[in-house]
């Protein structure tokens, strides 16, 4: 009932305003479009200023600098440079023996087992 009581003024509200702004558009249309053209104008600066000065430093300060800071550190852990080629086959099959070594799993990864013990016996079916 409370819902109800709130609504009513509001539809009340909306129609009188899409009134006069019909009535607007017909009786001074170059008017109308003027100031429409000039709010829309106002808002998207009210806008632009205050996500540049409010709302992009919050996000920018929590998010985005943990974010960076993981891939300098991921960087500075798994980043590896890159091998200058050698004249000789002699000298390129140590390396071969280094890729092998370093192709191991990496240890931020890790394997979640599932729940094994309640697979269904498929032989039950």
């Amino acid at each position: 009932m409370k819902r109800k009581s709130i609504s009513i003024p509001v539809y009340m509200i909306i129609g009188l305003a899409v009134i006069g702004l019909t009535t607007q558009l017909f009786t001074n249309t170059v008017s109308f479009i003027n100031s429409m053209l000039i709010s829309i104008g106002v808002g998207v600066v009210l806008f632009t200023i205050i996500y540049f000065l409010f709302i992009r430093k919050k996000n920018s300060s929590n998010e985005m600098k943990k974010y960076k800071q993981a891939v300098k550190q991921s960087k500075a852990k798994y980043h590896h440079q890159k091998p200058v080629h050698k004249a000789t086959a002699a000298k390129e099959q140590p390396s071969n023996a280094l890729r092998k070594k370093r192709n191991k799993r990496a240890a931020h990864l890790r394997v979640i087992d599932g729940n094994k013990h309640k697979r269904k016996d498929r032989a039950s079916f």
